[in-house]
């Protein structure tokens, strides 16, 4: 049970407000249309242009580039700023950690050195383990562990399962498929795996999904959002665990260039309100993440509730032939 709170520690967003009247066109010039069997609102604007709208959204269904930009960090040299809170129920840091690393892909091969490191509180016990799944989890994601070889960046025709697993790697797998697929079913997590879906049958009575355009960060981008809908009914209301997920996409490309998602959840014996923010780059041709926010509260059943906010700063990039 414990375990699989590694497919939920990493999920959501920082709690930005957000408010579809920001986005450049008025509600009450909106259009909403089906699109597999989903009421989606449009601007207006696409619709008089005839835009093929269709098309766009079955391109956003099936991105991969978010997926692509973190894969492209094992084939890259990189510098990091790490800084993980572990919070008290006052939110006052009882633990931390801030360390610099720097990741060197050398001959196909990967690896890490911590530059500095300053500590706090009771972080890591006397075996220099961490206390906390948290920041566990986080070092799964970002710290390389001895010399990793043979990875490459390749996404085409990768498809996550967890059905040959077991243990910790089944566990690896799920946080995959709701890091980098969000909004599809996972099988195997207690409770929610079938709501985690936003595209079946059962989602359209729940969340409202919105297509628009948007500046983000001086450029203008197609901007996707999934948000429980406002007159829900109180029987329904059991079933929300995404309480909004918002990309941004690059008009041109369509690669990701933002995402943020939330996900709250109580089950009696866990529960969890976990958000990400996520912003990514174009460096060299190459996407990748530049920086992660984390905020998240969780408890399970014979386990200390962790509270814990974290931000990973990625810059330096450089390709393999580039390291000095």
């Amino acid at each position: 049970m414990m375990k699989f709170f590694f497919i939920l520690i990493c999920s959501c967003i920082s709690l930005l407000s957000f408010s579809q009247d920001t986005l450049g066109y008025k509600k009450n010039n909106d259009t909403t249309l089906l699109f597999d069997n989903k009421r989606v609102t449009l601007p207006e604007v696409f619709v008089r242009n005839n835009f093929d709208f269709k098309t766009l959204l079955k391109q956003i269904k099936e991105d991969t580039t978010f997926y692509k930009a973190f894969r492209n960090l094992h084939i890259l040299n990189f510098t990091s700023y790490n800084d993980i809170k572990m919070m008290d129920k006052h939110d006052a840091v009882k633990a931390s950690l801030f360390s610099k690393t720097k990741q060197y892909r050398v001959n196909g091969c990967r690896t890490m050195d911590v530059l500095e490191e300053q500590v706090t509180g009771d972080f890591y016990n006397s075996d220099h383990q961490y206390n906390y799944l948290t920041p566990e989890l986080y070092a799964a994601l970002f710290f390389t562990k001895g010399t990793v070889c043979g990875e490459n960046n390749i996404v085409k025709g990768k498809i996550f399962s967890s059905s040959n697993k077991s243990g910790i790697d089944k566990h690896k797998e799920q946080l995959k498929m709701l890091f980098f697929n969000p909004g599809k079913k996972i099988p195997g997590i207690p409770f929610i795996g079938d709501k985690l879906d936003l595209y079946d049958e059962h989602a359209i009575k729940i969340y409202d999904y919105r297509l628009d355009i948007e500046e983000h960060n001086g450029q203008n981008c197609y901007v996707f959002s999934i948000k429980p809908k406002e007159d829900i009914s109180e029987s329904k209301k059991n079933s929300v665990v995404v309480d909004e997920m918002i990309t941004w996409f690059d008009i041109k490309s369509l690669e990701v260039l933002a995402r943020k998602y939330s996900l709250s959840y109580k089950a009696g014996v866990y529960d969890f309100d976990v958000s990400l923010e996520v912003e990514l780059t174009k460096v060299g041709g190459l996407l990748v993440p530049k920086i992660l926010r984390y905020k998240g509260n969780w408890d399970v059943v014979f386990k200390k509730r962790e509270r814990a906010v974290f931000t990973a700063t990625l810059f330096d990039f450089k390709n393999e032939e580039q390291k000095n």
